[in-house]
């Protein structure tokens, strides 16, 4: 019964100040994704480039490098980024005082 009430009651330190780094990590996190998808643009461009200079280009080949060229540097930063953002929201640190809370009581 106890961790129900605690599952229902707000954090002590939830609050404004709390609001505004969750609104800050959110508008670093839209920052971050667009320098990301800028650079698997560049990444795209640079691996066509390779390859016009040292290959022949035909339709597949184009279509196959982009998609997978922008797809694996957006997905791998993405998760990086998001890495991040859930750190720097507070999200990480109530998962921890939940788990530590938890790690108390055996």
């Amino acid at each position: 019964m106890k961790t129900d009430e605690r599952a229902t009651t707000p954090e002590p330190d939830a609050g404004p100040a709390r609001s505004s780094e969750r609104q800050q990590a959110i508008a670093e996190f839209k920052r971050i994704i667009k320098w990301i998808a800028a650079i698997a643009v560049l990444m795209v461009v640079a691996a066509l480039t390779y390859l016009y200079v040292y290959s022949t280009l035909d339709t597949s080949t184009v279509i196959a490098t982009t998609l997978g060229v922008f797809i694996s540097v957006l997905l791998g930063c993405g998760l990086f980024a998001a890495a991040f953002f859930s750190d720097k929201s507070g999200l990480d640190q109530s998962v921890t005082d939940a788990t530590r809370s938890e790690r108390d009581k055996d």
